[in-house]
């Protein structure tokens, strides 16, 4: 097992290097250019993340779409992954995360284009697509669909699942000393409850789940923000300041480097809100749309709640509280969180621990469906519902077991979902253009939408 840990611990780092980043972030800022800044067009998108299109076809409506896809996007990643960018590159992390996320909606937009463009429909009427889809039916190389299919399957077991069920049972037995076991069967009885009703199951649960938890935690993090008033401030200069200086938070020493700031704020954001990562595009095939951009715009929303919403303003409330409490160890990414968070009266803990119990739950959800999608793809329905089962059996397994060699498998499983993902992206960016330019561009989906 040591041997299997470290080698999948080299392979994440060289996955997850400089190389990777430069990839990412140099196609959300290529796409961001290629379709003229979608990310105006963030208004228009929220609206049509809510309204119903009683002519299109599909599975689930485009909200139930989205909310299934911001159920595995927004995760712990959200709360502990903007602390531990912060531990190590500095308060400035948080900007370069933040810009992340804005560039990142293009590639977002482009991913749920493509999901639509190249979707399928089976026998019995339902949709199925994504970026396997896209490389088979778009660029005729299956083989590389193939492989995605394979690194999706197994990364929901990772970052999906088990990883997420973990920081839930951490959670309980760290604040409630609820024993794993106990947490382990509470949290595999309530997953298998959704998932076994299928996709609609899943995105009624999502559409209920993830608007209430997002809005809670999005207020919590208001009031927190209220409460360190005299700091926010000074913490948002210091975010700014420290992105292209070398500067310390609290004063004394100096602190990190731009590079570092730089390298972990965009590392973070990227695997904080998925953009180029694949993953979305799967739910998204299966909105009921009729035409690739209007699902586009509304998959983009899911990068601007994510990163430039949700992440920001813990972000916000983690520097600012550093600020308020300069007893508070900046330095340990795991308890920063947990530190700045409990220093706020009455609200403080129980919001990390909703935050955390509601945004990991979720996470399990969404990422079932992709998992599923995934085998589909390979096996038709012959393994899906053994994959179900088993699925629903790794929760329990990820609450009571050592995750070291899982979160490095984990991390070496998406890395290796974005590469075929941003070929694809990258080689049809003519046909995304194409798409755009015939339903954005010549405002024929204004006119669409008065239909």
């Amino acid at each position: 097992m040591e041997v299997i840990n470290r080698f999948f611990d080299t392979l994440s780092s060289l996955l997850w290097g400089w190389p990777m980043i430069i990839l990412l972030l140099g196609t959300h800022i290529f796409l961001t250019i290629r379709l003229r800044f979608p990310q105006r067009k963030i208004f228009l998108a929220i609206k049509l993340s809510v309204s119903k299109d009683k002519n299109a076809t599909g599975d689930v409506s485009q909200f139930g779409a989205l909310s299934t896809a911001l159920a595995a996007t927004i995760g712990t990643g959200n709360i502990i992954g903007v602390a531990t960018a912060i531990a190590l590159g500095g308060p400035g992390a948080v900007l370069w995360c933040w810009l992340t996320g804005v560039f990142g909606i293009s590639t977002k937009y482009a991913e749920g284009l493509l999901s639509i463009k190249y979707r399928e429909k089976t026998s019995k009427g339902k949709m199925l697509g994504g970026p396997m889809y896209a490389l088979e039916k778009g660029l005729g190389w299956k083989w590389l669909g193939v492989l995605f299919a394979i690194f999706t399957a197994i990364a929901a077991f990772g970052i999906g699942n088990t990883v997420q069920a973990n920081a839930i049972a951490t959670l309980a037995q760290n604040t409630y000393h609820i024993s794993p076991v106990i947490s382990g069967c509470i949290i595999c009885g309530l997953t298998a409850a959704v998932l076994l009703g299928g996709v609609k199951s899943i995105a009624k649960v999502c559409g209920i789940l993830v608007p209430l938890m997002a809005i809670l935690y999005v207020l919590g993090c208001i009031y927190i923000l209220f409460v360190n008033g005299h700091y926010v401030w000074p913490a948002i200069k210091i975010i700014y300041s420290s992105a292209f200086t070398t500067k310390s938070i609290v004063g004394g020493t100096a602190g990190t480097t731009v590079m570092m700031a730089a390298r972990y704020g965009i590392a973070r954001g990227l695997f904080s809100n998925e953009s180029g990562l694949g993953s979305a595009p799967i739910v998204a095939a299966a909105a009921q749309t009729r035409n690739p951009v209007r699902q586009a715009l509304v998959s983009s929303t899911g990068t601007f709640w994510d990163t430039v919403v949700i992440c920001a303003l813990t972000g916000l409330v983690v520097v600012s509280s550093i600020l308020a409490y300069p007893d508070i160890d900046y330095t340990n990414g795991a308890t920063l969180t947990n530190q700045a968070f409990c220093k706020i009266p009455y609200i403080g803990a129980p919001l990390l621990t909703f935050g955390l119990l509601t945004f990991a739950f979720s996470t399990i959800l969404g990422w079932s469906y992709y998992g599923e999608r995934a085998i589909e793809y390979l096996s038709g329905k012959k393994l899906m519902y053994a994959y179900r089962i088993v699925y629903i059996g790794a929760v329990f397994i990820g609450s009571i077991a050592n995750l070291a060699v899982v979160w490095n498998i984990a991390d070496s499983m998406n890395a290796l979902m974005a590469i075929p993902n941003l070929i694809s992206l990258l080689l049809l960016n003519g046909v995304i253009v194409h798409e755009t330019r015939k339903y954005l561009w010549r405002n024929n989906l204004d006119k669409d939408m008065e239909e």
